[in-house]
């Protein structure tokens, strides 16, 4: 409601770039600081601690880390979040980097759901990405 048009073509646009830029395209990360415990509680302590996720960041770009391939993508190892201070153990460290492969397919499915408001705007590209997602959480 406050786009002023098909955000479809929007996202086209995005494509487009990324193709035009190539390698000197800047990366992307996705970052959920509001993962959860079974008690509802959060996991990660946000504010300051933030930063120490940025760090990883800054890291990976600059190649001085590793990550571990996922169906969802790349994360951090655990040895490369530096956790000195922060008050988040390994065990939580490990809960937050874990992949739920059930509540991914539930998000390729809530994703489709969303993508059908773009009918034939919606970029091929998009959709060739979510059923290689869907893909990869099968296999």
């Amino acid at each position: 409601p406050f786009c002023g048009y098909n955000m479809g073509d929007y996202f086209a646009h995005w494509v487009k770039m990324g193709k035009l830029l190539g390698d000197k395209a800047p990366k992307v990360f996705n970052v959920n600081w509001f993962r959860t415990d079974k008690d509802g509680k959060f996991l990660w302590p946000g504010y300051g601690e933030n930063l120490r996720v940025l760090e990883w960041i800054i890291n990976r770009c600059e190649e001085k880390v590793d990550a571990k391939k996922t169906p969802v993508g790349y994360i951090p190892m655990d040895k490369d979040i530096n956790l000195e201070c922060s008050g988040v153990s390994e065990d939580t460290l490990k809960d937050l980097l874990d992949i739920d492969k059930g509540l991914w397919e539930k998000e390729v499915e809530n994703i489709k759901d969303f993508y059908k408001m773009f009918e034939e705007n919606l970029p091929e590209e998009l959709e060739n990405e979510l059923k290689l997602l869907e893909s990869r959480l099968k296999n």
